[in-house]
């Protein structure tokens, strides 16, 4: 069952990935290695080859969406269960598509369907040090820094009362 979500940005929606996207999507983080890996993030998705991504996306717990604009994908949010009701969160755009709202618009709508379908009371994500579009885009949705560490810091959404 396909699972398409609209998000509060016309044409621009999240929808569940399946293993049949494993070559576009590998495409689209090939095209944006540099950008994806320029805080030391997603290296070990960069390095994945098309078998590892479709299978990943075969075998892997996470709630894994494409965030697509008119119909074409330029990057990827997930909840990952650590502990459900609590999840993790990951997500990262397109170079291209960066600073147009779309992350922030993505995650709203993410975490919309965390609290919806899957009852998920606590959504927390790590950003790298440095990474400050990032950092925006989870304030910006609600999220707060909970923790320092030495390479990142996490923040923290409560989403249930």
């Amino acid at each position: 069952m396909t699972v398409e979500l609209a998000t509060s940005l016309p044409g621009v929606t999240i929808r569940r990935l399946v293993p049949a996207d494993a070559g576009v999507l590998l495409a689209l983080v090939q095209k944006n290695r540099a950008h994806l890996t320029r805080h030391g993030d997603f290296a070990e998705l960069v390095d994945r080859d098309l078998d590892a991504t479709t299978q990943h996306l075969e075998t892997s717990p996470e709630h894994a969406f494409g965030v697509f604009t008119e119909g074409s994908l330029v990057g990827a949010v997930s909840l990952i269960p650590v502990e459900p009701p609590r999840y993790g969160c990951g997500f990262w755009l397109a170079e291209r598509a960066s600073g147009l709202g779309i992350a922030s618009a993505a995650i709203r709508t993410l975490l919309d369907y965390a609290r919806r379908e899957l009852s998920a009371s606590d959504v927390f994500a790590g950003v790298t040090h440095g990474n400050v579009e990032s950092v925006a885009v989870l304030e910006r949705t609600g999220f707060r820094r909970i923790d320092h560490f030495e390479t990142y810091t996490r923040f923290h959404r409560r989403l249930a009362e």
